[in-house]
């Protein structure tokens, strides 16, 4: 059997012939059926208070680092798919660019914690924090997290594989 795949356009076509109790009813199956999208409506319908939906995949990437019990593994993989599974369902800029910076804080912890780890794992906390503050210059929040990012550099002093040069480069280029 060969089918064809459906594009947004036909789907569009497809809802608009679609009765409003028919739209519910597909929306609350939806809601039900997959975490992403009753996560996704718990941020639109907050009217801004969503704080329990990224405490949650807070703490996904913090038990990446340091879990309650043992060593922390930091599967980057695990950590970085929590930032881009909370993308999706985010209400603001500010709280993606707020978890985007707890990833690296955690980074670096887990580096004062157990030493220098390699050049993948600064290379992910460079490009995380260099897309947190591409994204504060593109929605106006470079004010709201300048501290935080200098804060960042600083903690990163003495740190190997040109960690930290490379993160104060980033923020002075943005800041400076």
């Amino acid at each position: 059997m060969n089918q064809s795949k459906i594009t947004l356009t036909t789907l569009k076509k497809h809802l608009k012939n679609c009765s409003q109790e028919e739209l519910i009813k597909d929306i609350t199956e939806l809601y039900k059926r997959f975490k992403p999208v009753k996560e996704y409506y718990q941020v639109q319908l907050s009217a801004g208070n969503d704080t329990q939906i990224i405490e949650a995949y807070k703490k996904t990437i913090k038990n990446e680092f340091f879990p309650s019990r043992g060593f922390g593994r930091a599967k980057l993989s695990v950590a970085k798919k929590a930032l881009s599974d909370y993308k999706r369902v985010a209400g603001s800029p500010s709280d993606v660019i707020d978890l985007m910076l707890f990833y690296v804080e955690q980074g670096i912890q887990f580096t004062e914690s157990y030493g220098d780890i390699d050049e993948p794992f600064y290379y992910s906390m460079e490009s995380t924090y260099a897309k947190a503050i591409q994204d504060m210059t593109k929605f106006n929040l470079k004010d709201t997290f300048r501290k935080r990012c200098h804060k960042l550099v600083q903690d990163t002093k003495g740190m190997g594989w040109g960690f930290h040069d490379m993160l104060q480069e980033i923020y002075e280029d943005a800041f400076e």
